[in-house]
C-alpha cells in the first residue's frame, strides 16, 4: 500500500477540497501530523516531470500533495521532498472541466498514481467522487502513454507528443 498525504491549506471550503475528503475517508494522512521524509511531492512549479525512475521514492516515501486554491497558489510553501510536475492533463472536477492542467488534488494524486504503475489505488482514490471515472475517461490514453515514461526527458516527449495530437 502507497502511502497518501495531503497537506491541507485552508484557502478552499472543506467540503469541496477533494484533498479533505481524502483525508476524511482515511484514504490519505494528513501530512502535518504524520509528516512523511522526503516524499514524492506533486508541485506544479517543479522543474522535472514525474516519471517511472520515481516509483521506488513512492513506494519508499510516499506521495504528497497540497491541498490548496488554484488562485492561491503563488502564497503555497511547498513542503521539503522531491519535487514533481504531472504531465499535461485534462481535469473533470466540477470547478475545472476541460482545463488543462487544473487538475483537484485528488485528480493529481489519482494521475501520479497511474503513471507509476499503481492504477488501482488511482482508481479507489477517484471512486471517492462522482467526476472522478470521468477523469479517467478524458485522460486515458494519455495516462497510458505517461506510464510508459522511463525518465523525466522522456516524459516531456511524450507530453509534448500527446498536445500535438489534440491540435492536428
Amino acid at each position: 500500500m502507497i502511502d497518501i498525504y495531503v497537506l491541507r491549506l485552508p484557502h478552499d471550503d472543506p467540503k469541496k477540497a477533494t484533498g479533505a475528503r481524502l483525508l476524511r475517508r482515511r484514504i490519505a494522512k494528513d501530512a502535518k501530523k504524520d509528516r512523511p521524509r522526503s516524499p514524492l511531492v506533486l508541485n506544479p512549479k517543479a522543474k522535472m516531470l514525474i516519471s517511472q525512475r520515481d516509483r521506488p521514492i513512492v513506494e519508499k516515501r510516499g506521495l504528497l500533495a497540497v491541498d490548496a486554491s488554484w488562485r492561491r497558489i503563488a502564497e503555497v510553501r511547498w513542503p521539503r521532498g522531491v519535487q514533481r510536475l504531472l504531465p499535461f492533463l485534462i481535469a473533470a472536477n466540477p470547478i475545472n472541466y476541460g482545463k488543462p492542467f487544473r487538475l483537484s488534488t485528488a485528480e493529481a494524486i489519482a494521475a501520479a498514481l497511474y503513471i507509476l504503475g499503481f492504477s488501482e489505488e488511482a482508481e479507489k482514490v477517484l471512486n471517492e467522487f462522482k467526476w472522478g471515472p470521468e477523469f479517467l475517461r478524458i485522460n486515458q490514453d494519455r495516462l497510458d502513454l505517461y506510464a510508459t515514461a522511463s525518465d523525466s526527458r522522456e516524459m516531456r516527449e511524450l507530453e509534448i507528443s500527446a498536445i500535438r495530437s489534440l491540435i492536428e
